[in-house]
């Protein structure tokens, strides 16, 4: 009879196995760019585009370097390359795991939940409120209406790959368009925005950064005191009307705004 051990040892080397090798690494070796770099650059490419997904096995240093005909240092230094990103974990006995991919959004006027999406990200919604409540004086100014006023306030947990990534508030007009929860758990603010005929135009962001609170790690899986991105967003549509407030956090672990600066000449 075999050694459970054995089976486990066989049964990772399997998962590791399936995973790879639906995989095609492109390495050139007459390239001035590090074999080991060449490597990471791939592998991460694979996780954030979900070829390998969270929780897939990479096998150890000794089959990947076999599999794919390089070095164990190179095949070391483009893993841990990885794991200082926190895009992959060794766990003893196992080998190298995927833990998660860190999402990328460009910073322009668009929805999360789209951009997970198009990064075939697997972007879950789970609707914490969907309410009328009235302005606190934040919300009034951000929507250019008197302070007490009703508004429609909406509390969403957006996770990727089954893991959460951020915790959005959004404050709208009442009457601006139907919140059913069930459309807002399988889409996007913005697109419902579209459907009813919004047209948005532009928006007034802050980006900032702090420390998450307790309640705030709990529901977003982290250890209290993580640093957390902020954001706050008022949106405009084609004739200027204020039609969303919003103030998120987002796990920094998981999540990076992206853009391009341009010189002024």
């Amino acid at each position: 009879m075999t050694p459970p051990t054995a089976r486990n040892g066989d049964r990772t080397r399997t998962v590791a196995a399936s995973a790879l090798d639906a995989l095609h690494f492109a390495l050139d070796r007459s390239s001035p760019v590090p074999l080991y770099y060449q490597l990471a650059q791939q592998l991460e490419s694979a996780i954030e585009h979900g070829a390998l997904a969270p929780g897939n096995l990479l096998g150890n240093e000794i089959d990947l370097s076999t599999r794919l005909g390089l070095s164990r240092p190179t095949v070391r230094q483009a893993i841990q390359s990885l794991v200082d990103k926190g895009l992959l974990v060794r766990r003893r006995g196992v080998g190298t795991q995927v833990v998660h991919s860190q999402v990328r959004r460009p910073l322009e006027l668009s929805s999360l939940y789209d951009d997970l999406e198009a990064a075939g990200q697997g972007p879950t919604t789970q609707v914490v409120r969907n309410e009328r409540v009235p302005a606190a004086a934040d919300v009034a100014a951000g929507l250019g209406i008197a302070e007490g006023a009703e508004v429609t306030l909406l509390e969403r947990l957006r996770s990727a790959h089954g893991q959460p990534v951020a915790f959005l508030c959004n404050y709208l007009p009442p009457a601006l368009l139907d919140l059913d929860t069930d459309r807002l758990e399988s889409t996007g603010l913005y697109h419902l925005m579209r459907s009813a005929g919004i047209t948005l135009h532009s928006a007034r962001q802050t980006i900032g950064a702090r420390a998450a609170t307790p309640e705030e790690a709990a529901l977003l899986g982290e250890q209290e005191g993580a640093a957390l991105l902020t954001m706050q967003r008022t949106a405009y549509d084609d004739t200027g009307r204020a039609v969303e407030y919003g103030t998120h956090i987002y796990r920094a672990s998981r999540y990076a705004f992206d853009f391009q600066l341009l010189v002024r000449t």
